[in-house]
């Protein structure tokens, strides 16, 4: 890469890393704390989580075909002061409805495609992967952060103080794009990212990107329906003061980034990365098993630890390998949709996961969540192993 394109691509990965903080800060807390406000139910709370992907689904595309129309940059500022703003909303918050209303807000700002597409007009097309590669790892980066961050800042200030710090850290986020992120050239290859039919067709239609766009919808399920079980389960079952979580997140996670090292390293060597896809499937669903039914404080960490290695490993893979499978004028498309599906099982996890908890019981999520990993499993094992496929560089790649 060119030293404006390292800058472009850093730059936008750290907006990207802080963005996705918002998110997942609250993932561990949500389901502990909102149970503390008047009235609030399963559902209602399932609902707080995901409400946020909803929005994120439901204004990805218009936002990226927005960007097209009027620049990349006032879009994703737009959406991190919306974020500003429910955060803000949701600190304040007194009721479960106050929450819900300040989760609105923030997954209003969706800048997920904006930021992709502008990824891919500061850098060229041979670099692009690379980028978008880089972007996909600061996900997984800031997974890792959140989820022990988000517990040790609502030991100080409760659940409240971890809204203040999403605000602040979308405040950043502002400076980040305005004064770090180069602009783009004002003549360039403006991917579509929006309501052009034709190229949304043809993402659609592109059998590997449906199983892409599948897989990251229920990754992003059971991450979100995991997290309505698993700090009332270390609270409840294990005895671990919620101010103390953070002391069992972050040994997994450097426990889980060390396991990620062996996938890495079979994605490398020659045509073994569907092997190592198939292997982070199966990670994550032998770490639901354990999450759900683990009766030893043993077993449920080592289920947490195989959850962060496959999903870490699944969520940086993913971005790249959409990239890699469409040809030029359709990244910023395939790139909407994807963040769409992704978003959408978000909600899907937490407004679904909660009703299946009021009504089914933990047992019933988690027979839901076995039931998607295990279908994907086998959808991308029944793959052909090698696909042809439109791209920049015509050749094979894995059909994952």
């Amino acid at each position: 890469m060119t030293a404006q394109e390292r800058r472009s691509v850093s730059s936008l990965a750290l907006l990207y890393c802080f963005r996705m903080l918002g998110l997942f800060m609250v993932l561990p807390l949500l389901a502990l704390y909102a149970a503390d406000l008047p009235g609030a139910t399963p559902t209602q709370i399932g609902l707080a989580i995901g409400i946020y992907g909803l929005m994120q689904a439901a204004l990805q595309i218009p936002l990226g075909w927005l960007s097209d129309k009027v620049g990349r940059k006032p879009v994703i500022v737009a959406g991190l002061l919306l974020f500003i703003l429910g955060s803000v909303v949701a600190a304040m918050a007194d009721s479960i409805g106050g929450i819900i209303l300040g989760r609105t807000l923030q997954g209003a700002g969706a800048i997920a495609s904006a930021v992709m597409a502008l990824v891919a007009d500061l850098t060229r097309e041979e670099q692009r992967t690379k980028a978008m590669a880089v972007v996909g790892v600061s996900i997984g980066l800031s997974f890792a952060v959140a989820i022990v961050l988000g517990p040790a800042v609502a030991a100080v200030g409760s659940l409240s103080a971890v809204f203040w710090f999403t605000a602040v850290l979308a405040v950043i986020g502002i400076v980040i794009v305005t004064v770090l992120v180069p602009s783009a050239p004002v003549v360039s290859e403006r991917l579509v990212v929006g309501a052009n039919m034709g190229v949304l067709r043809r993402s659609l239609e592109n059998r590997v990107l449906l199983r892409l766009n599948f897989g990251v919808f229920v990754l992003h399920f059971i991450l979100t329906a995991s997290f309505l079980l698993v700090p009332g389960l270390l609270e409840q079952s294990f005895g671990v003061d919620r101010e103390q979580h953070w002391k069992v997140y972050l040994p997994v996670l450097l426990l889980s980034l060390a396991g990620m090292v062996p996938l890495m390293v079979l994605a490398e060597r020659g045509g073994r990365l569907r092997m190592a896809f198939l292997v982070g499937i199966a990670l994550v669903f032998a770490a639901v098993t354990l999450l759900g039914y683990a009766s030893t404080a043993l077993l449920f960490y080592v289920g947490l630890c195989l959850f962060f290695v496959g999903f870490n490993y699944l969520e940086a893979t993913l971005p790249s390998l959409v990239s890699k499978t469409v040809i030029a004028d359709s990244k910023g498309s395939a790139m909407g949709v994807y963040s769409t599906c992704q978003f959408l099982g978000a909600f899907a996890g937490g407004a679904v996961g909660g009703i299946l908890v009021q009504d089914l019981g933990e047992n019933g999520l988690i027979s839901v969540c076995l039931a998607l990993a295990g279908a994907w499993w086998l959808l991308v094992f029944r793959a052909p192993k090698r696909l042809e496929v439109e791209s920049v560089s015509p050749g094979p790649v894995p059909g994952v």
